[in-house]
């Protein structure tokens, strides 16, 4: 392998089994190519069948047995849309056509959009082995379109590089509105397009010298052909003995000009007048920096006089090299003082294939849908640190891949965000915090042999469940080692992740639902004792019962994991947390407040005898409530899909739950999420809509994934009511609290003048 790498001939040979890289071909149709000049990419949409856990409601006017289980669970068939984009050398692309050509069954497809310098060298190859088409399209429009998509669909697309931290690359969150921003692609010469919205860009500069410059000047310098190669000396050499300081010139800093000594006055100045030979690897530097300070301050330039913040550095210059990310970074900062970042793109080498492909899709209309990221499917941002692995980069047969899930649902912020740009979903970021990131990757590792032992037994008559169970086994433990040495390969790395993760990893094996028969059993049996509930809280004065309700929503939210711990503790320790979440309910005795959107959690006694009883409650005090439930499964969440027959179920023996229900003011919603946390700015639009229609004063978030994993920061507009159980005695301590204790964080926005709650400080401890 070394002998035939040092000769630079390519080995033909796939390293992965072509089905795990071309997946799901066989309904593949739309393609697109973008083809550069060491790397092609492919793009096509293709459509997969997956199971999935629908619960009808039984017809319960026939006679109700006792022993009847609630309603019944029917695995389904359901078509999913998924975009694939695949990257790889060039040396590859006659066994990848022919790869394609053998599994291609869709025969409808007749054109392929392609893009990129290289698509007319292999027009002929294309349009011989696919029989399809080659439709060209222009490389600076697709690459903008694939910039909107990406930026758009992946939270946790742009990133800024910092050299030397535990983590290199600080994920940003994509603002709602991603207009207008200054895209600097830097290929063989440079481009600095401005971009204002979805169709309208200009190319507003640019520069001849940019990556080619870089390139061919250091091949005459070093005699050094290869790109990568002439990185690799720059990352290792001293431009200092090559360039001329200011301090060469001046014995110091030149004050009255305010230059340090250490800038660099003239780039290859001291080469004129020594008379010693130069090393490659100081000449690589000096030439790196001269164009990396040349590119940053154009780049300023421009941002300055179209007035923008935002700029997005791209092309293969930049392509996840840390040494270019490192200079032009270092530029960036150095000639705005700091006030404009250089940004990155975690998929930019996809861009202009993802553009070629939607210029494709047209007619489907592509945007009009969510996507997002199938941890399941992608590869991942992989670093390229030269120091980490010298022969990483020049790795024969890997191939990289994206994979988008099409979303049912169209994802939008949460209106009672206080400042979407600021938000961020997750309380804690494992890509920065070294311990916290081992201690949950630990964590996940040693739950895995339950999370398998829950899938085979939800399955008990499909005799390969087993097998299968085992092949998620591996990839998700895969997806784990990949994370301990790469905890920024999906963004931020976050217990979000890892559990979005694993249930993406669930799911690809057709694992849709673990949990489906503990929910319905554990809901059945919380029911029988719901009218009881009901009746014992209100012989309760006032006081006590709010206190009672509260008592019984962290209760049932405890419950979940079955621990008789919890419920010795609420028996024996009256400081269980609650005297705090006493005083704090004195406020409830205000004004009832116009609607509350309620983020449920578990099935069972958490949402029947816990959420319930408080939302009768808040009905009868005259609140309307909506209650938002997960999309599809995650864990042992409520789904809407049972929520909806629980509702109905409840309403049956309850007037008050039946009236609201009939009068519209107790509405079930999806939140559009599949994850046992949540993400207030990737919310159902419906949800949206309703919240802003009805005035909603007041949002409830419950449970450790929603509002401790996430959203225990969240700043919202409106009152807000956060509470969880910590059941994670790691976690109690990072947050210095003790195991099972109570979380419950009642919050009035600054700006608003606490009407009901004037003696609770706004954010409670």
């Amino acid at each position: 392998d070394s002998k035939c790498r040092s000769s630079h001939s390519m080995d033909k040979s796939i390293t992965l089994p072509p089905n795990e890289i071309f997946r799901n071909l066989e309904n593949a149709k739309r393609f697109a190519i973008d083809i550069g000049g060491s790397l092609t990419k492919l793009a096509y949409y293709s459509t997969v069948q997956h199971k999935v856990a629908k619960v009808r409601s039984f017809d319960h006017t026939a006679k109700d047995t006792e022993d009847d289980p609630l309603y019944e669970i029917s695995m389904q068939e359901e078509i999913l849309a998924r975009l694939h984009f695949i990257k790889f050398e060039n040396a590859y692309i006659e066994t990848c056509l022919d790869f394609i050509k053998d599994h291609l069954v869709n025969t409808d497809t007749k054109v392929i959009k392609a893009t990129g310098g290289g698509a007319h060298k292999f027009k002929d190859l294309i349009e011989k082995k696919l029989k399809l088409r080659v439709d060209k399209e222009d490389e600076m429009t697709c690459l903008i379109k694939g910039c909107n998509f990406v930026l758009r669909n992946i939270p946790h697309e742009a990133f800024v590089y910092v050299k030397h931290a535990d983590s290199e690359f600080r994920f940003q969150n994509t603002h709602p509105d991603i207009f207008p921003y200054l895209l600097i692609n830097i290929g063989s010469g440079v481009s600095i397009i401005k971009v204002e919205s979805e169709d309208t860009f200009e190319r507003v500069g640019g520069s001849s010298i940019g990556g080619g410059t870089f390139w061919g000047l250091g091949a005459l310098l070093t005699k050094t052909k290869r790109f990568d190669e002439l990185l690799q000396l720059a990352s290792k050499g001293q431009h200092t003995s090559v360039d001329m300081l200011v301090k060469d010139i001046y014995g110091g800093s030149y004050v009255s000009l305010g230059l340090t000594g250490d800038l660099i006055a003239s780039s290859f100045g001291k080469s004129a007048t020594a008379d010693k030979e130069f090393s490659k690897e100081d000449m690589a530097k000096s030439l790196l920096h001269m164009i990396s300070n040349d590119i940053g301050q154009l780049a300023c330039l421009y941002a300055r006089l179209h007035n923008l913040t935002r700029v997005y550095f791209g092309g293969f210059f930049i392509r996840g090299h840390p040494v270019t990310m490192h200079t032009i970074t270092y530029s960036i900062n150095f000639f705005t003082k700091g006030e404009v970042q250089a940004l990155f793109l975690r998929h930019e080498g996809y861009l202009g294939t993802i553009g070629a492909f939607l210029k494709g899709a047209e007619e489907d209309n592509p945007n009009q849908y969510s996507w997002g990221e199938n941890y399941a499917g992608s590869s991942g941002l992989m670093s390229t640190s030269p120091d980490l692995n010298p022969m990483q980069r020049a790795r024969s047969g890997t191939f990289d891949m994206l994979e988008m899930d099409r979303l049912e649902r169209q994802l939008v912020n949460l209106p009672l965000l206080q400042d979407p740009s600021s938000y961020i979903p997750d309380t804690v970021d494992l890509s920065e915090d070294a311990l916290a990131r081992e201690y949950w990757l630990y964590c996940f590792e040693e739950a895995l042999d339950g999370v398998v032992k829950r899938a085979v037994a939800s399955q008990p008559d499909l005799p390969e469940a087993a097998e299968r169970a085992e092949k998620f086994r591996h990839k998700y433990l895969h997806k784990l080692q990949t994370l301990r040495h790469q905890p920024f390969a999906y963004g931020s790395l976050t217990v979000r992740s890892l559990l979005d993760t694993r249930e993406h990893c669930l799911n690809e094996f057709n694992f849709p639902d673990p949990y489906s028969k503990i929910k319905q059993r554990e809901n059945d049996m919380a029911l029988k004792y719901f009218q009881k509930a009901v009746k014992s809280l209100e012989e309760l004065s006032w006081e006590q019962r709010q206190f009672a309700l509260v008592r019984g929503l962290l209760a049932g939210n405890v419950f979940d994991w079955g621990a008789k711990a919890v419920s010795d503790v609420l028996e024996s320790d009256p400081e269980f947390g609650f005297e705090q979440a006493k005083r704090q309910l004195e406020g409830m005795k205000g004004p009832p407040h116009k609607c509350a959107l309620f983020f449920v959690d578990n099935s069972g006694i958490d949402i029947i005898l816990g959420v319930f009883p408080f939302v009768r409650e808040l009905l009868c005090r005259g609140t309307e409530v909506v209650l938002a439930s997960n999309s599809s499964p995650a864990l042992n969440d409520v789904t809407n899909n049972e929520l909806q027959i629980l509702t109905e179920r409840i309403a049956a023996m309850d007037p008050v739950i039946q009236s609201a229900v009939k009068e519209d003011r107790l509405t079930l919603v999806q939140s559009g999420s599949s994850s046992p946390c949540l993400d207030l700015s990737r919310l159902d639009k419906v949800l949206a809509g309703v919240v802003r229609e009805r005035h909603t004063d007041l949002v409830i978030i419950e449970g450790m994934g929603r509002a401790i994993h996430t959203n225990y920061y969240a700043l919202l507009s409106c009152e807000s009511l956060k509470m969880a159980v910590i059941k994670n005695s790691w976690l109690a301590d990072r947050l210095g609290g003790k195991l099972f204790s109570v979380v419950f964080k009642y919050e009035v926005p600054l700006d608003k003048k606490p009407t009901t709650l004037d003696h609770v400080p706004v954010t409670p401890s």
